[in-house]
């Protein structure tokens, strides 16, 4: 039986890693978790906050995805959007998920970002 998600796996281009580093931790304000030895071989590098894990393999032929991406709850969601736009991170706002209030932005390789929070009365 599932209990939970334990990471998503995003993709990046070869020599991504120090820009990777930059946004995911000063922009995203994650921090850089170590990957298994055997694992860090391969390139790449592993982010997490909380419960949430985001790992950023290498791929010789990248190509970021048009659609999927990962949804990433947030508090505070106007704050944070000011945060990505402050570090220059383009906010797309989108208001089509009823409950919830919700913008999309790219790392900088391309990848898909959500961030979301849900709606409170």
């Amino acid at each position: 039986m599932l209990t939970a998600v334990d990471h998503v796996q995003l993709a990046a281009p070869p020599g991504s890693e120090d820009a990777l580093r930059t946004y995911y931790t000063d922009v995203l304000g994650m921090t850089e978790i170590p990957k298994p030895p055997v694992l860090a071989a391969r390139g790449g590098c592993w982010f997490a906050r909380g419960a949430v894990q985001l790992h950023l393999g290498i791929e010789a032929d990248f190509r970021p995805a048009r659609k999927a991406h990962p949804g990433l709850r947030v508090s505070d969601i106007e704050a944070y959007a000011a945060r990505l736009e402050e570090h220059g991170a383009a906010v797309v706002w989108d208001d089509a998920l009823p409950g919830h209030r919700r913008f999309y932005s790219e790392d900088p390789v391309g990848n898909r970002l959500e961030f979301l929070q849900p709606v409170t009365r």
